[in-house]
C-alpha cells in the first residue's frame, strides 16, 4: 500500500484541484471541509440503519452529491470546466421532493424544535447544523470566487431535508416532539 502521508502539508498549505496550493485555512478548504464533515455525519446515520432501510439508498445518493460538490468547491471558478465530475441537475429538486413527501404526512410545524428526539432524529440535526455552517462557508468562498449556484441551494436544501427526517423519525417512532416557541416571524396575518 502507498504511504498516507506526503509530508507536503507540514508546512501549513494543501493543493486543490488544478495543482495550486493554499493555505490549510483558506476559505476554500474550510468550506471543503464542512461538507467533509457533513459527509462522515451522514455516514453515521448511514451506520444506525439497518441496511435495508428506506432511507439507505437516499443518503447514499447524498454522500455521492457531495463528493461532487466538494470536487467544484475545490476547483477555481477560472479552471472548473476542466472539472470532470458533473453536478447532478435534480439534486435540489430530489430534496424538495422528499421533503414535502415527508411533511405531508407530519402536522404543521409552527414551532421551534429542540434538537433531539431519537439517536436518529439527533445525528439527523447534528448533520442539519453542519449544512448550515457548511452553507455560510460556501457564501463567504462565492463572494471571492463565484460558485455555481446549484451548489449553493443544495447545501440550503440539505440542511431542510435533515429537519424533516429528523421531525419525522420522531412522529414515524411516536417520540414527542419537544417544542420551544412559537415562530412570531411566520405567523399568517
Amino acid at each position: 500500500m502507498r504511504r498516507i502521508y506526503t509530508r507536503t502539508g507540514d508546512k501549513g498549505m494543501t493543493g486543490i484541484h488544478g495543482g495550486t496550493r493554499v493555505p490549510k485555512d483558506d476559505i476554500r478548504i474550510e468550506a471543503n471541509g464542512c461538507l467533509d464533515e457533513l459527509n462522515t455525519i451522514i455516514g453515521i446515520i448511514r451506520s444506525m440503519l439497518p441496511t435495508a432501510h428506506e432511507w439507505q439508498t437516499l443518503l447514499y445518493d447524498i454522500q455521492k452529491n457531495l463528493m461532487v460538490v466538494m470536487s467544484h468547491v475545490a476547483t477555481p471558478s477560472a479552471i472548473r470546466e476542466q472539472n470532470p465530475n458533473e453536478l447532478p441537475t435534480d439534486m435540489v429538486d430530489d430534496c424538495e421532493q422528499t421533503i414535502d413527501v415527508f411533511t405531508s404526512q407530519m402536522e404543521d410545524n409552527h414551532h421551534f424544535i429542540l434538537p433531539g428526539g431519537t439517536p436518529l432524529a439527533a445525528q439527523l440535526h447534528f448533520a442539519r447544523v453542519v449544512s448550515r455552517r457548511a452553507e455560510r462557508r460556501l457564501w463567504t468562498l462565492n463572494r471571492q470566487d463565484e460558485l455555481p449556484p446549484l451548489i449553493l441551494q443544495y447545501i440550503n436544501r440539505l440542511s431542510d431535508l435533515f429537519f424533516v427526517m429528523a421531525r419525522y423519525d420522531v412522529w414515524k417512532q411516536q417520540w414527542p416532539e419537544e417544542r420551544w416557541q412559537a415562530f412570531t416571524y411566520k405567523r399568517k396575518l
